[in-house]
């Protein structure tokens, strides 16, 4: 009864934050709290609204423990929005008629999308992205689309930053063609530079989303049908679109505090001082509707932040604002982004290093003090692993040269191993320093990252600090002596060796089964991690077809549909053409292949014809053909045996020594269709002029005048390794038994992802203890891999062919599900030096607009 009334009005992320963060400090009671929501559900997490696209439940997103809002001292009053504040009287006014009185006053109203003044954004088919209830509607009108079109839905996103991106996301997990129309010069221009833009469009773009930037929407145009029918833009220039979904930036919600009198800021929002108190000392604003220091901020660590701030001087403490971490990280399957610090340079005498890699799609940035020693930002795209190590270090020295956070493995880089001091942050989101992290594992006896987590609340939000949370709690445990969890995933407790292990000698065949026998969560439905990892373990523990049953939903999208997925969203064929021997029929079939459809051709690295631009309802057409013509499944798209490369060896050339044909396609046929953690490639060069490269391979032989060397570890890729010698002079039979067990014995201990160069490295005793496994069988289990291997041997089939067998499994090879005979409209290719390649999108849009598109001074034609 003697408790003061807090009425906080708003029920967003930061509106739980403040109440959560008040009552684990408030023993005492003094606060009872009345939050006032517009939205009629607890407060959620809008960080991973897209989530709700794959699956996700809104009551999923549902923030914090849900006994937050049963306590005694906490009213959640839902869908009733606040109309009014009488601050002579402290009282607030809700829709339903209600009257609170309040001792103190806290406004979370958050901010609302905002929407251009364009002449048609009031059609159906326009959406802002910013609730539950506007992502639902977003779904539904898209779902009801795709049910009456004969053709793909188009989508266009006015905006493109963070919010706008995810949208663009969502709208293509939904099967709709998305496209982002960016004002500005490039992506995310608030927080990446030119060249960290131009790099994401790139990595947009190869996830099927198109990018077009300095492009104004002047006008939103009806379809004759009704709704959305296309944009007009500045330029002169057009966008057909079938729903619109604007991302171009938000505004705060401050209009109860403007009319309630309290000062506002010159762009809107509630102005505050440090402490989060208004003009009226009777009121708080946080969150995205408060003006602090001069900015609204759109982030939520800002507003946790304050809501700490908050909480702590409701109880008569003297914390203030630190400022915003404005460091961000995109949230996109497929798409690696992160933006902290001064990351445009500004500071003065502020240096810049920069490492970018167009083909691999990288571009990294570091901002350095004047003396290159102290960070002050960067940008990170398409590889952000350095993200959760630097960003603690804002302000600190780098140790070392700071160019090895940039460079790849291999090249000199690698993120460092940095120790932390105990005052670094580590989760801006919840304000969670590294000192806290270990006090975690120290003195609370936390022993594995979830543990942490409750305690700590570090990684419970956007959860883009969590590797190095991860990192942090493996380090303060080793240090203990306490052995580290090297768990698959938040879903099993095993590493993927120890999983491999169970699965094999349980029997199970399915991911259920896993998941139920194995798992920690016997309700979860498996992540991106476990997923295709217990895929590739039941490959060879229980080998049945990629697409059989259950397992077609645990496959990588290259495996999905058993082909390459490429930057314009074809595909390409690639026939199994064994140590690179075809016969002049083979090649007359593959070519009219490539001719009759119009397709790319490209000899390979691996000896192999690479055929490119196919779409996804030509792939069984053009399969069919080919498995006529003697062809099977190259496996290019899976982890798995790729090629066997190989020299002509003694049949044809004046040195070779031994038949190095012959045996690489005998290694080929007794492999193929082998999974394992990742890709695997041989070579086989019949003399030591080593032709074939065997020694940049997985497996490489290399003939002498007594058999066969055989060499392990061989990597390409970022990493060069050459592989090392494992055995000499072998007699084919003991060399095919010793490539048995290396490679079975691999993919049993190997991590996920894990090629064989960093695994041999890994691997106690080195490759003087595989040489015992494999060769004097130390472990005794070398019959078993003997059986492992010949029944995989004896049980091989052909995916393809059995794929064109299957009524079934044909179903998913169609463009759209509500339309498979209609091509996709979307492909476009020009003619090149007497072949097609994908036409750009300027290519595509001259084409459109009847315009001639020339390359090198010639005209061509753009084709669909």
């Amino acid at each position: 009864m003697n408790s003061r009334h807090l009425v906080v009005v708003g029920g967003g992320m930061v509106a739980q934050r403040l109440v959560e963060a008040l009552r684990d400090r408030d023993t005492a009671g003094a606060w009872r709290i009345t939050v006032l929501a517009e939205e009629p559900r607890r407060p959620y997490d809008r960080v991973a609204l897209t989530s709700y696209f794959s699956g996700r439940r809104p009551e999923e997103l549902e923030l914090g423990d849900p006994a937050l809002w049963d306590d005694p001292l906490v009213t959640l009053v839902r869908d009733d929005a606040v109309t009014a504040i009488d601050r002579a009287a402290r009282t607030v006014t809700a829709a339903s008629g209600r009257t609170y009185a309040y001792d103190h006053l806290v406004l979370a109203t958050g901010s609302y999308a905002w929407v251009p003044p364009t002449e048609g954004a009031d059609l159906p088919g326009v959406f802002v992205y910013r609730t539950v209830d506007d992502v639902a509607a977003l779904r539904g009108y898209v779902e009801k689309l795709q049910q009456d079109l004969v053709r793909p839905v188009r989508g266009a996103v006015l905006g493109g930053g963070l919010l706008g991106l995810e949208a663009a996301g969502a709208l293509h997990a939904l099967g709709a063609q998305a496209t982002v129309l960016q004002v500005g010069s490039h992506l995310m221009d608030t927080q990446l530079d030119l060249g960290g833009g131009e790099a994401l469009r790139r990595l947009i773009n190869t996830i099927g989303v198109g990018v077009r930037v300095n492009a104004m929407t002047v006008r939103i145009r009806p379809h004759r049908r009704g709704g959305v029918g296309r944009l007009d833009l500045a330029d002169g220039g057009r966008v057909d679109a079938d729903v619109v979904v604007v991302a171009a930036g938000v505004r705060p919600r401050d209009e109860l505090a403007r009319a309630a009198g309290l000062e506002v800021g010159p762009r809107g929002g509630v102005v505050v001082d440090d402490t989060c108190v208004s003009s009226d000392p009777d009121v708080s604003a946080v969150g995205e509707v408060a003006c602090i220091q001069g900015a609204c901020i759109g982030l939520v660590a800002p507003g946790y932040a304050m809501a700490e701030v908050t909480a702590d001087r409701l109880l008569g403490g003297a914390a203030e604002f630190p400022g915003a971490d404005t460091a961000t990280k995109l949230k996109l399957s497929g798409v690696d982004v992160a933006s902290f610090g001064d990351a445009f340079g500004r500071t003065e005498g502020a240096l810049e290093l920069v490492w970018a890699d167009p083909v691999a799609g990288v571009y990294k940035k570091l901002v350095m003090s004047d003396d290159a020693r102290t960070l002050l930002g960067g940008v990170l795209v398409g590889d952000a692993s350095a993200y959760a190590s630097l960003r603690p270090m804002l302000g600190r020295e780098l140790p070392g040269d700071p160019a090895a956070f940039l460079l790849p493995e291999g090249g000199g880089g690698g993120v460092p191993d940095l120790e932390l001091p105990d005052d670094a942050g580590v989760c801006s989101c919840n304000n969670v320093s590294a000192g806290t992290i270990r006090g975690a594992v120290t003195e609370h006896g936390c022993t594995d990252v979830g543990a942490v987590k409750a305690c700590t609340k570090a990684g419970t939000s956007c959860g883009s600090c969590l590797p190095l949370v991860k990192k942090l709690v493996t380090t303060e445990l080793s240090k203990q002596g306490i052995t580290v969890s090297n768990a698959l995933c938040e879903h099993f407790a095993l590493s993927r060796a120890q999983l491999y292990d169970a699965v094999r000698v349980s029997g199970v065949r399915s991911f259920t089964e896993v998941v139920e026998r194995f798992g920690t969560r016997a309700e979860g439905r498996g992540c991106d991690i476990c997923k295709p990892a217990v895929a590739s373990i039941l490959a060879t523990t229980a080998p049945a077809h990629v697409l059989e049953g259950e397992r077609a939903a645990l496959q990588d999208t290259n495996d999905h549909v058993m082909a390459n997925l490429q930057k314009d969203g074809s595909y390409s064929v690639v026939p199994r053409i064994p140590g690179g021997e075809v016969t002049p029929e083979g090649l007359i079939a593959i070519g009219e292949v490539a001719k009759d459809f119009g397709l790319y051709t490209k000899i390979t690295g691996g000896q192999r014809i690479d055929l490119f631009g196919a779409r996804i309802d030509q792939l069984p057409v053009i399969w069919q053909r080919l498995v006529d013509a003697g062809f099977e499944s190259g496996h290019a798209y899976g982890k798995s045996l790729r090629t066997v490369k190989s020299c002509v060896g003694s049949t044809w050339c004046r040195f070779g020594v031994q038949d190095s044909v012959a045996l690489a396609v005998l290694l080929e046929l007794r492999y193929r269709g082998l999974r394992s953690p990742h890709k695997l490639k041989m070579g086989v060069s019949g003399c030591a002029r080593e032709c074939a490269e065997a020694r940049g391979k997985d497996v490489g032989v290399i003939a002498t005048d007594k058999g066969w060397n055989v060499y392990v570890g061989g990597n390409g890729g970022f990493t060069p390794k050459h592989a090392v010698l494992l055995a000499e002079d072998l007699s084919t039979e003991d060399l095919i038994r010793t490539i048995d067990r290396f490679l079975l014995y691999y993919i049993r201990t190997a991590d996920r992802l894990q090629r064989t160069a960093p695994w041999l490295e890994d691997l106690e005793g080195g490759v003087d203890a595989l040489r015992g496994v494999v060769i004097d069988d130390t472990l005794g289990i070398a019959a078993d891999l003997d059986a492992q291997m010949a029944q995989h041997v004896d049980t091989y089939e052909d995916e393809w062919r059995a794929t064109l067998e299957d009524p079934e499994k044909l179903r998913r090879f169609a463009s759209f599900v509500n339309a498979p005979a209609t091509p996709d409209p979307s492909l476009a290719y020009v003619p090149e030096r007497g072949q097609a390649r994908p036409a750009t999108a300027d290519e595509r849009d001259a084409a459109l607009r009847g315009e001639p598109v020339l390359v090198a001074g010639t005209t061509l034609e753009v084709r669909a």
